[in-house]
């Protein structure tokens, strides 16, 4: 394999203090100083139970975003400062499943406008991921809990991939277990979940993960270059990072269809158009950017890195948070997202380190 550029955190200074706009581009100490308010803005305004009071703070799914934004800055359980945050996650979405070991049933996913969406299975996806990824780091009794729900939470995943689709949907996910469509943005997440889980040591089926594959390449455009929502190009500048990132997770590094979607996204990414501070879910979009890009590393890594400390770091809100809108209206999750793509070179989430033995 050849040398690739990782800029891991010893080397995240070198591209931070590059002579392109030396002066715009936030030092180190200045990124791992935003990354720090944030984690002080999510340790306060977390409730005791464990939840938040905004947007979808009572679904397990915010709670699990947020212990992983600690976890990808180096935090565990238990420790000193963010320990408690962690735990207050942990046992908040280990009390809220029904009997299946489904991590959606109890809740209400209100839009902007106030009407109910179902999209329940992203939080079952998300928590599936934390619990997978803080197994082995947790006290007895909470690994017990852990051990018990596991399986039942990832074969609610596999369920939903196995129900007859028709090929467009087949092999991915969408809203519910029990629906017969699929999107790459919640297939993202699940097959993150599943990726974690195999890891673990889960009997997650090759088949399972082949098949969602295939699913993330019928959804790249060849006119393009982009991953699309549910067909090739719709979506493209949010959910392009998503692909290259499930396809690299998966083995599949340096597929071409990766390096075209990284090619379109440096294209487009700083459009004053149509980029990606012009997107709705700017935040999703961002994270799954920057954890995609870092995964086939080099010089796209590198300017898209620079561009996004030097446009981010300076919009946080005194209060450590960073400010949600539109689909994304919840400084909690806006906080998150931003957390978990800035320390995306500090490799800390076990799910996010490239592994060439994925398959075996």
């Amino acid at each position: 394999m050849g040398m690739r550029a990782w800029l891991p955190k010893a080397m995240l200074v070198t591209a931070l203090a590059a002579p392109l706009a030396a002066a715009a581009i936030p030092s180190e100490d200045e990124v791992d100083r935003a990354i720090e308010r944030g984690l002080e803005y999510l340790l306060a305004t977390q409730r005791a139970d464990g939840s938040f009071a905004c947007r979808n703070g009572e679904t397990t799914a915010l709670p699990a975003l947020a212990a992983m934004a600690c976890m990808a800055k180096g935090h565990v359980p238990g420790d000193a400062k963010y320990g408690v945050l962690i735990d207050r996650s942990l046992d908040y979405i280990l009390s809220h499943h029904d009997e299946t070991g489904y991590f959606g049933a109890k809740f209400k996913y209100p839009d902007q406008n106030g009407h109910e969406v179902d999209g329940k299975m992203y939080a079952h996806a998300i928590s599936t991921l934390l619990l997978t990824e803080v197994s082995g780091m947790v006290s007895q009794e909470r690994q017990a809990q852990i051990d018990a729900i596991l399986p039942r939470a990832t074969k609610i995943i596999l369920d939903a991939q196995a129900i007859k689709k028709d090929r467009n949907h087949a092999g991915g996910w969408q809203y519910t277990p029990t629906t017969t469509q699929s999107d790459t943005s919640c297939s993202g997440w699940c097959l993150m979940a599943l990726r974690s889980a195999k890891l673990n040591g889960a009997p997650v089926p090759k088949s399972a993960i082949d098949a969602a594959v295939d699913y993330m390449h019928r959804h790249h455009s060849k006119r393009l270059g982009c991953f699309g929502y549910q067909n090739s190009e719709q979506f493209p500048v949010t959910l392009s990072g998503a692909g290259i990132l499930c396809l690299e997770l998966c083995g599949k590094h340096e597929d071409p269809d990766s390096l075209a979607a990284a090619r379109y996204l440096m294209s487009v990414y700083k459009d004053p158009d149509k980029g990606m501070l012009k997107q709705e879910y700017k935040y999703y979009g961002m994270y799954y950017a920057s954890q995609g890009l870092f995964q086939l590393g080099g010089e796209n890594w590198k300017e898209f890195s620079e561009w996004m400390y030097s446009t981010w770091v300076p919009r946080q809100n005194p209060n450590g948070s960073w400010s949600g809108n539109g689909g994304e209206d919840s400084p909690v999750y806006a906080t998150s997202m931003i957390i978990l793509a800035f320390a995306v070179p500090y490799r800390q989430l076990p799910v996010y380190q490239r592994d060439e033995t994925v398959d075996d």
